[in-house]
């Protein structure tokens, strides 16, 4: 018997530009080869200085009940969010999808933050990062707040990594609890443009998302976001005010001295 042949990809210098000019790709099904482009009328995202942290999700927080990492488990977080649910038809992340965006985390290009319980897996995100911008993908939890919790740490990262604009495409009743607000395409795409736009200063927080991958994507100019190192900024933050032991402690503070 012959080997599966794997899915074609969508060309990383496609996926790139069409995520700069505000178009992202979508299936049918896990197992349909074909691809087609999306632009919704209405936008949501999540101003970064708008996260709803909610008194329980703080403590949840604070008691450190998960271990959240940042690019540990991307691929076992994009099957994870592919996979069956209750309350969803079929999924949209096709084979051919998955492997695409794997591709782009190879280059540094896409990003996915995990949460572990007694060391597996059972929350987490994954998205696409470029400049000052984080294009959220899909979500999952298999614990209660576990996809909370990722999305907290999200945040605060892209907060310390410079972030401007944090898209979650669509509006849903679990986004907006959170803080997910949403706009007009036409004003999607003019903050979205404005988040490319290089600024004074911006040097510093921004640069290759992995090693070897240059400070510029092949769709255009613009460096990779620099979420890792966000990411990492934060536990050292955290390490520098005694919460070491525990960072979620540090989480809840910065959401709910700002939101």
């Amino acid at each position: 018997m012959h080997a599966p042949v794997p899915p074609s990809i969508i060309e990383p210098e496609l996926l790139m530009l069409a995520y700069r000019s505000g178009i992202f790709p979508m299936a049918d099904a896990r197992d349909d080869p074909e691809i087609f482009w999306v632009e919704p009328r209405r936008r949501a995202i999540l101003p970064l200085d708008g996260f709803n942290c909610s008194r329980s999700l703080a403590r949840t927080l604070r008691r450190g009940r998960f271990e959240v990492t940042c690019n540990r488990a991307f691929g076992a977080v994009m099957e994870a969010c592919a996979g069956p649910r209750r309350d969803a038809g079929e999924t949209w992340i096709s084979a051919r999808i998955e492997a695409s965006y794997r591709t782009l985390h190879e280059r540094g290009q896409a990003h996915s933050i995990e949460c572990w319980q007694d060391g597996v897996l059972v929350g987490g995100l994954y998205g696409v990062g470029f400049d000052r911008v984080f294009c959220g993908e899909s979500m999952f939890s298999r614990v209660p707040d576990a996809s909370k919790v990722a999305l907290a740490w999200l945040v605060v990262a892209l907060r310390t990594a410079g972030a401007r604009l944090l898209d979650c495409q669509f509006m849903t009743s679990h986004l907006a609890s959170l803080g997910a607000i949403e706009i007009s395409q036409a004003e999607y795409l003019a903050q979205l443009q404005a988040a490319q736009s290089p600024t004074e200063g911006d040097g510093a927080a921004f640069g290759a998302g992995a090693a070897g991958v240059a400070a510029g994507d092949a769709a255009g100019a613009g460096a990779a976001l620099a979420l890792p190192a966000g990411f990492a900024a934060v536990l050292a933050a955290a390490a520098g005010t005694g919460l070491s032991s525990s960072p979620g402690n540090f989480i809840a503070q910065s959401l709910t001295q700002t939101s």
